[in-house]
């Protein structure tokens, strides 16, 4: 029997350290970069279960463009950590947003079907 799902629970993964994204200056205007992460793990928080998926990053950057090495490593820091899809895709743009300031951002979460069911979450980002 699966364990009683907690508002415990649904905060998990939202606070906890993970590495820091690094940025460069752009020097170009208005174009698009798109970085996809096919090895994204973590952990479900209610079951233990590690998740598995994959991680788009749409994005137009302003003066910054995020280091991907780093980018790398903030999202290897996900391998243990016990987060929800749904935290997991709005923490990366809210992570990434506060890094790089782009113009705008999109993050979208494709994880690997769990008892024949494949979830996908999707958030955007727009600069005021």
């Amino acid at each position: 029997m699966a364990k009683e799902y907690t508002e415990k629970h649904a905060k998990m993964g939202l606070k906890e350290k993970l590495p820091p994204l690094e940025c460069f200056p752009n020097q170009f205007r208005d174009y698009e970069i798109t970085i996809e992460i096919p090895e994204y793990t973590a952990v479900c928080p209610r079951t233990g279960l590690p998740d598995f998926g994959k991680i788009t990053i749409v994005y137009m950057p302003d003066k910054w463009c995020v280091e991907l090495k780093s980018l790398k490593f903030y999202i290897l820091g996900y391998r243990n950590l016990g987060i929800f899809y749904e935290n997991a895709v709005n923490r990366i743009l809210r992570d990434f947003v506060k890094a790089c300031k782009p113009k705008w951002a999109m993050v979208r979460g494709e994880f690997h079907p769990r008892g024949g069911i494949k979830s996908m979450v999707e958030v955007k980002y727009r600069k005021r």
